[in-house]
């Protein structure tokens, strides 16, 4: 019939993501020694027309994920100004990232 997709919502540097394989994201910055990494707090997996929802997570399930690049996100400009005090405080901040490439979603 139609194409079976799966995929998975996963936690990572406190925010869930919905990942499928193929996919590209750009997360929280992990500290990643290798060039994989696997990321275990799934938290639901849906396999065509099987849903898996964990109790928090899903026992067993895990994402794996090749590491393609660190980097930094664009400037963002924190401004604080009070009127009438000449208070002025000018600052820039560009917050780190790691895009992963998901490989593969594994089913415990």
């Amino acid at each position: 019939m139609g194409r079976k997709t799966i995929y998975a919502v996963v936690e990572t540097g406190g925010k869930q993501y919905k990942v499928t394989p193929g996919q590209t994201i750009e997360v929280e910055k992990l500290d990643a020694g290798g060039d994989t990494v696997e990321l275990d707090k799934v938290y639901l997996v849906a396999d065509g027309d099987k849903v898996t929802v964990g109790k928090p997570t899903v026992p067993g399930a895990k994402v794996i994920a090749n590491v393609v690049s660190n980097g930094k996100g664009d400037k963002v400009i924190v401004y604080k100004f009070k009127a009438k005090v000449r208070y002025r405080r000018k600052r820039g901040h560009r917050q780190p990232y790691t895009k992963l490439a998901i490989k593969e979603i594994v089913v415990g």
